[in-house]
């Protein structure tokens, strides 16, 4: 696939899944401590994410959960569409997990069967579900009896690369039920420094005929096309580097589907991280904060040089206030111009405090 193939237009590109559509094909993984309401309008400010993700739902605790409080299920208006990812082990917890995500308005249901963390496969979840093929045979048959909505699943390459277990497993997903595949393109025990293997993606994009998404190691738009031209994928789902680059999705629908964006015009990298902390401050608890600000923090500022000082400085803050501060002593140094033509645009509504 060349540049100008990938250079394609909505109708060609767009995807329907089970009824909704999702243009750009891009897509935000989901992932613990940072795909909450915060990071999710942050990027959809600048545009370009077709389909916005939760972090991973513990399906036991979700009926629980109480919807205007709850770190993991507050979401605006604008968060649209969202698509909440499901952690369990076990079939019993699917039907009343299901009613709750439905009686939240979900727009799609996506079954982790990926996350190679300990804590997950401890229990049960994620990677670790996945081995068990006919357990997630019982579970897919039971999700796709509960509800209507687009049911989608989130894997891994497996333990080992094992091509034809691999695709054996996938039919398997695509006839119980699923509208959409996501491949990280990594093996279990890979960690994220390992360099994805997308063309393992090839071979299982060619059997199925559900859409199948490409995940693991897009942190640009070189990265995107070289992706896309390796794995054949329908689109692409960018994790980490969606912390660090809110804007990436915008960048790549731009310069892979031609959707074009005014905002990466105007971008502040200050500006972007008082945004994300003043929709913290407005949604969130205060308990509830300062771990996100530093999650996010860890990311968005290997932007800078010198970054590792405001990631620091912010990890050892003790309130969000203190974090705040320290932030503003960083970017007044290091991101002067930017800094004060957002002070004097925001006026009293500038969140950042001098620091003590």
């Amino acid at each position: 696939m060349t540049d100008k193939q990938t250079q394609l237009s909505r109708d060609e590109k767009s995807l329907n899944i089970r009824g909704l559509n999702v243009w750009p094909p891009l897509f935000l993984a989901p992932m613990a401590g940072l795909t909450h309401s915060a990071l999710r309008t942050t990027i959809f400010s600048f545009g370009g994410v077709g389909l916005l993700s939760t972090e991973m739902l513990a399906a036991r605790c979700l009926p629980k959960e109480n919807a205007n409080v709850s770190p993991y299920l507050i979401r605006t208006e604008q968060e649209y569409p969202l698509s909440y990812q499901l952690l369990l082990s076990q079939p019993d917890v699917l039907k009343p997990a299901v009613a709750a995500l439905e009686s939240l308005s979900a727009n799609a249901i996506d079954i982790n069967l990926g996350c190679p963390a300990p804590r997950v496969r401890k229990a049960g979840g994620g990677s670790q579900l996945a081995a068990n093929v006919q357990l997630v045979r019982t579970i897919i048959k039971e999700a796709r009896k509960e509800t209507s909505l687009p049911l989608t699943a989130k894997i891994r390459l497996g333990r080992q690369l094992d091509v034809d277990a691999l695709r054996d497993f996938c039919l398997m997903l695509e006839g119980e039920g699923v509208d959409m595949l996501t491949i990280h393109a990594r093996l279990e025990s890979e960690s994220f420094c390992r360099k994805p293997r997308w063309g393992a993606i090839a071979d299982i994009k060619n059997t199925l005929s559900i859409p199948v998404i490409a995940n693991g190691g897009i942190d640009c738009v070189d990265a995107a096309k070289r992706c896309l031209r390796e794995s054949g994928a329908d689109g692409l789902m960018i994790g980490r580097s969606a912390a660090a680059k809110p804007w990436i999705f915008s960048e790549i629908a731009r310069d892979v589907y031609g959707v074009e964006s005014e905002s990466l015009q105007m971008l502040s990298l200050p500006r972007v991280y008082h945004d994300f902390c003043q929709a913290l401050l407005e949604r969130f608890r205060v308990e509830r904060r300062i771990g996100r600000l530093k999650e996010f923090t860890h990311y968005f500022a290997t932007n800078y040089a010198f970054g590792h000082h405001l990631a620091s400085r912010v990890q050892s803050s003790g309130t969000v206030e203190e974090a705040l501060g320290r932030a503003a002593e960083f970017f007044g140094r290091t991101d002067a111009e930017a800094f004060t033509s957002l002070q004097d645009e925001l006026g009293e509504n500038f969140i950042f405090l001098p620091a003590d």
